[in-house]
């Protein structure tokens, strides 16, 4: 009787690489495993843009060091997971033309969807807040529209508000927001 075999894991420079030759599709590295993400709905698509508009809108206006991505750029947690938000601001020195990477995310958002509510509320939640840089964790929930805001406080905790509308102060990097904007 043989061994079974045991899959291999993938490091993040392994996943940026096999990202780098993919022509379709979106991924995620997940506990060293390359996970394709599930198709989106147009309904997902148009709430990333209006998010990412809105983040893009008040960076121009304060005047930030710092860029709106929409898609595209993973946020590596540790040496085996890189998630790829759906939007994730970026501040500090400009990320590099060929990145696949944000460097110092400081706000990241991720729109839920059925298949991801859970993964986006828990895993990615824990994960996401292992990163020095990140301050606002951002989930939005267009059925219920509402968004969940996790927050870092300066002891450390993370606090959580739920807001279904007005505008929210996102400190640092000093940006607002009007929620109203996330939604069709």
């Amino acid at each position: 009787m043989s061994a079974p075999a045991v899959k291999s894991r993938v490091s993040v420079a392994d996943y940026v690489a096999f990202a780098q030759r993919q022509e379709r599709g979106r991924y995620e590295l997940i506990g060293g495993e390359i996970v394709a993400m599930a198709p989106e709905r147009a309904e997902h698509v148009r709430a990333k843009s209006l998010i990412w508009r809105a983040f893009a809108d008040s960076i121009a206006k304060c005047g930030l060091p710092c860029e709106a991505f929409v898609d595209g750029l993973a946020v590596v947690i540790d040496a085996e997971t890189a998630y790829e938000p759906d939007v994730v601001v970026n501040c500090g020195a400009p990320v590099a033309r060929d990145s696949l990477v944000a460097p110092a995310p400081v706000v990241v958002v991720e729109v839920i969807s059925p298949s991801s509510q859970n993964m986006d509320k828990t895993i990615k939640l824990s994960g996401y807040f292992m990163l020095a840089s990140l301050t606002h964790y951002l989930v939005v929930d267009l059925a219920g529209r509402t968004l969940y805001h996790y927050k870092r406080e300066d002891d450390g905790l993370i606090r959580v508000r739920f807001i279904k509308d007005g505008n929210i102060d996102l400190v640092p990097p000093g940006l607002k927001l009007d929620i109203g904007a996330f939604f069709l």
